[in-house]
């Protein structure tokens, strides 16, 4: 996503057409989470590729060890 569109979606929260707002707000969420979710995994892969603990990275993304280890054991 880029920032553009983020902000276009922000800015139509104040437009006359509430359906339509939350329709472009609710697109951006979808899309700027998949987009984090991808840097994520990429950044789980990295780690683990260097050596770091499944408890180190679950400390840094504030989860439990066997919940981080459960979503990405098998990447």
């Amino acid at each position: 996503m880029d920032d553009r569109t983020l902000r276009t979606a922000i800015a139509a929260a104040d437009g006359d057409d509430p359906y339509r707002a939350l329709r472009k707000l609710h697109h951006a969420r979808v899309e700027l989470n998949r987009a984090l979710d991808r840097a994520e995994a990429l950044a789980v892969r990295r780690a683990r590729s260097a050596g770091t603990s499944w408890q180190v990275i679950a400390l840094a993304l504030e989860v439990s060890k066997q919940a981080v280890h459960k979503k990405y054991g098998r990447s």
